[in-house]
């Protein structure tokens, strides 16, 4: 085998370099005689490339969002708040479906259309290739369902982790969360309170004063999705008043499954409530409570009167009776009999002259006969309920109600209609033409022609389009009456009542920005808007700006670390 050793041994590793060769010094100096070329680039081109990121990025935060819901107006607030924390972490929320990277389906489970709509609404996302995320009471309630697999969802008491599920989806994951919110182990009310929010009329804040019921009816698939009661403390809720009538808000809506039960698992009651709300009520703001069961509201009936006589809460309640046989609201598991019902509305037609009061009923439910029937026909004639919401029994999957013999699909439509004609059979307001009223101007009447407010007992007016009145208490003079409106005429030395509050925000605003959110966005509140295209621009430049630096950070650190070598380097160099 070959010797591996050398004829000539070298004294030291330099010897291999021969006089004539550089030395390392001489070729760090030499580089200062090379000239580096520029290459050309299309500078508009690669400042249009700074500005903004790639279309196709899966980097979440830039993203437009599109919002449908459904359904009552607690699940509207849910809406709300999912659009407010979208906006203040940088999405765009667009009022167009098409333009939309993410659809983001709020859902109502009370009634098969809805549910129609929102399945409908799914399908035709999964055809224009939109991410999708689901929210509200029929994902909640029946996640298992075939059209819901591979899906992201969100739950209706996680609604304050919206973002982490809209970011992993985008980024092509699916996600869900359903869990419930407990604090040492008793179930919570639901996220917090005081998270950002843009509402949909700036006007209104509606806030759901508790989620879940203390009912088990029968037909309720809301009640597999919201629970049992859970109530928030009236300090928050007290609080979320406030600022929403610090940020111009003029009218606030109570809602909740049931608000009447409010309270009864956290040691309170609604009563106690209201009048903790009443107190920080402004001159000129109005506050509506939303829907009660009999059952809940009949042992505060003395009470109720009293703060519904208070002059800044609408003399208004909504008290379903769903049928006036005490033999289907048995079945039902109503947990009250017909004379409670007609107690109720009695005591409060006495004690709150003029109020309001609205019912629901259901047509057809599984065993309802005729007779059954004709008692709630009976039941409206006698009453003349201004506000009647006719349903048609469905029945809805999971539900004991589902499993009864059900009423031919011909009864119940015939019924409804039957029912209806009793309802549109009598005008409650002709009686008020010609009365002077002072009205609360919140919102535009659908075909743009009108303004809408409404008087004490929530009585809906229709006033000229005059945009001083908007937000504002004027007094009008009744000239004309429909079924569901009248119509006012301000009154020529009609005085208009500014309410004791801040300018409202802007539509499209986020209102209840913290001071973390302020801090992590680095901007004032007033400047997150989903509608301000000068907002956009500064938010997408930031938003690129942040983006190029996380391309740029691993470049950068190879950068530096061949720069930090080659100077060691030539430095040692040097000192050879």
């Amino acid at each position: 085998m070959p010797s591996a050793s050398c004829d000539t041994l070298l004294d030291d590793i330099e010897d291999i370099v021969s006089q004539e060769d550089l030395k390392p010094q001489d070729r760090h100096f030499s580089r200062k005689h090379v000239v580096p070329k520029a290459r050309k680039r299309n500078t508009q081109k690669y400042l249009q490339e700074e500005n903004s990121p790639p279309s196709d990025s899966t980097i979440p935060g830039i993203q437009k969002i599109w919002i449908r819901t459904w359904g009552c107006s607690h699940n509207n607030s849910d809406g709300e708040y999912m659009a407010g924390q979208l906006a203040a972490y940088g999405y765009e929320i667009t009022e167009n479906a098409s333009d939309a990277d993410l659809w983001l389906l709020n859902s109502c489970t009370v009634k098969n259309p809805a549910e129609d709509h929102f399945r409908h609404s799914i399908k035709k996302a999964q055809e224009e290739n939109k991410k999708i995320v689901l929210a509200g009471c029929v994902p909640q309630a029946q996640p298992r369902q075939d059209y819901l697999k591979g899906l992201s969802i969100i739950g209706v008491q996680q609604i304050d982790r919206v973002v982490e599920v809209v970011e992993e989806t985008i980024k092509g994951h699916s996600v869900r969360l359903l869990g419930q919110k407990k604090n040492n182990g008793r179930r919570l009310g639901g996220a917090p309170l005081d998270l950002p929010k843009i509402r949909k009329n700036p006007l209104i804040e509606i806030i759901s004063i508790n989620t879940g019921c203390l009912n088990a009816c029968t037909y309720c698939k809301t009640k597999h999705a919201r629970g049992n009661l859970a109530s928030y403390p009236i300090d928050e809720l007290v609080d979320r008043a406030k600022q929403s009538f610090q940020e111009g808000v003029c009218e606030i809506w109570l809602t909740s499954e049931d608000t009447g039960a409010y309270g009864r698992d956290i040691g309170t009651s609604l009563p106690a409530l209201l009048w903790e709300l009443v107190e920080v009520i402004p001159q000129g703001a109005m506050l509506r409570l939303g829907m009660t069961n009999p059952p809940y509201i009949l042992e505060h009936l003395e009470e109720m009167a009293k703060i519904l006589n208070h002059p800044r809460v609408y003399a208004f309640l909504h008290i379903p009776v769903q049928s006036a046989s005490d033999t289907v609201l048995m079945e039902m598991k109503r947990e009250y009999c017909v004379a409670d019902f007609k107690r109720v509305v009695d005591f409060l037609k006495e004690k709150v002259p003029g109020i309001t009061l609205a019912t629901d009923i259901i047509c057809g439910f599984p065993g309802e006969t005729d007779q059954d029937f004709q008692e709630t026909v009976k039941l409206v004639e006698e009453y003349k309920f201004p506000s009647l919401f006719i349903n048609q029994f469905y029945p809805r999957p999971g539900t004991p109600a589902a499993k009864l013999p059900q009423v031919p699909a011909q009864v119940k439509k015939q019924r409804t209609r039957d029912l209806s004609r009793v309802f549109h059979s009598y005008n409650p307001y002709d009686h008020k033409i010609g009365e002077r009223q002072q009205v609360l101007v919140t919102e535009e009447s659908f075909d743009s022609k009108f303004y809408v407010a409404h008087n004490r007992f929530y009585e809906q007016v229709l006033v000229p389009k005059n945009p001083t009145f908007m937000g504002k208490m004027i007094e009008v003079d009744i000239y004309e009456s429909g079924k569901h409106f009248m119509k006012g005429q301000p009154a020529s030395d009609a005085r208009v009542y500014t309410p004791s509050i801040s300018k409202p925000l802007a539509k499209g605003e986020v209102s209840g920005l913290t001071e973390e959110f302020r801090n992590r966005l680095g901007k004032h509140p007033s400047s997150v808007s989903h509608t301000s295209a000068a907002g956009r621009d500064a938010a997408r430049s930031l938003m690129a700006l942040c983006l190029r630096r996380l391309r740029q950070d691993g470049a950068l650190r190879v950068s530096v670390g061949l720069a930090l070598f080659a100077l060691f380097l030539a430095f040692f160099c040097q000192n050879l």
